[in-house]
């Protein structure tokens, strides 16, 4: 029996056709092959911060915006639309984000410190997608922005759905303001392709890069251009049922196409999309276990 459809994302391969790809195709026969909290609340009360925090710095006043999600936002006590799958003790690290485009979305800022993370959720899933892995880098003593894009959840809505690739840009950019130095890009689906091309294009040093069922080309954003010019250690991740194999195409174009010396490929046969592959399927106690460790390997440079 199919799984019912999740997400779809508009992908296009290599001979130029236009896909439209679902999160959670038939499963397979599972396989997978390889080709800090306290610190926090002193930096909140004034205290001077240690060797491992940021200076601090003005949050982000609220905005007045209509959110895409109506039903699923809620307003937190400093006064940021949010997504309710937030819990409440994460509630406020909310802040409000505006892109290039003059656009509101809805962020969270985890942790401190000069190691800034960036985790993107994929198209038609929410700023929770990424939320359990964000928590324990936070913990670990990493600095993370999770984005909500917008047409997503509490963020607002583009009746023009112009480039997402603004949105990986401004969380980028909240990042080193707030301290960051340099950065690991991480994002699944189209939040992979959006953090290849706006972490390539800003100026922070990245130290790592890692992609989940991402599309090379996410209309109307091209990967290849900018995948080529990152040569920090990448790790790549992808069902081999995702789409019946398109999804797999896509990112092995993304693969071969990486100036990362240090590079490699996942598949997992269980078929999931994006950070489904971290909860579900046989293998994913394995998977996340691989993508933490390697980012943890990787973002402190």
């Amino acid at each position: 029996m199919r799984k019912t459809p999740m997400v779809w994302v508009a992908v296009m391969a290599a001979a130029g056709t236009l896909l439209s790809a679902c999160s959670s195709p038939t499963p397979q026969r599972a396989r997978v092959s390889d080709t800090a909290a306290a610190t926090s609340k002193a930096t909140e009360r004034g205290a001077a911060p240690t060797a491992h925090q940021s200076p601090r710095v003005s949050p982000n006043p609220p905005a007045a915006y209509t959110p895409a999600w109506p039903d699923r936002t809620l307003r937190t006590a400093n006064g940021y639309l949010l997504n309710k799958c937030v819990p409440k003790e994460l509630r406020s690290k909310a802040t409000t984000l505006t892109t290039s485009d003059g656009l509101h979305l809805s962020a969270l800022v985890l942790g401190d410190g000069p190691n800034g993370v960036l985790l993107n959720h994929e198209q038609g899933y929410s700023i929770c997608s990424w939320l359990d892995t964000g928590q324990e880098l936070a913990a670990k003593g990493f600095h993370v922005v999770l984005p909500e894009f917008r047409n997503h959840g509490a963020s607002e809505t583009d009746p023009e759905n112009r480039d997402i690739g603004r949105d990986a840009a401004a969380a980028l950019a909240e990042l080193k303001r707030v301290g960051a130095q340099r950065v690991f890009l991480g994002g699944a689906s189209c939040g992979g392709t959006t953090a290849i091309t706006a972490g390539e294009a800003q100026k922070l040093p990245v130290t790592g890069l890692l992609i989940m069922s991402s599309p090379a080309l996410c209309n109307p954003i091209d990967a290849v251009p900018s995948v080529r010019k990152i040569t920090a250690p990448s790790l790549f991740i992808v069902g081999s049922g995702d789409m019946n194999g398109a999804v797999e195409k896509q990112v092995r174009t993304l693969y071969n196409n990486s100036g990362a010396k240090e590079k490699n490929l996942v598949i997992d046969d269980d078929g999931y999309h994006g950070t489904d592959m971290l909860r579900r399927g046989a293998h994913h106690a394995q998977i996340r276990k691989r993508v933490m460790t390697f980012i943890k390997d990787n973002a402190r440079g």
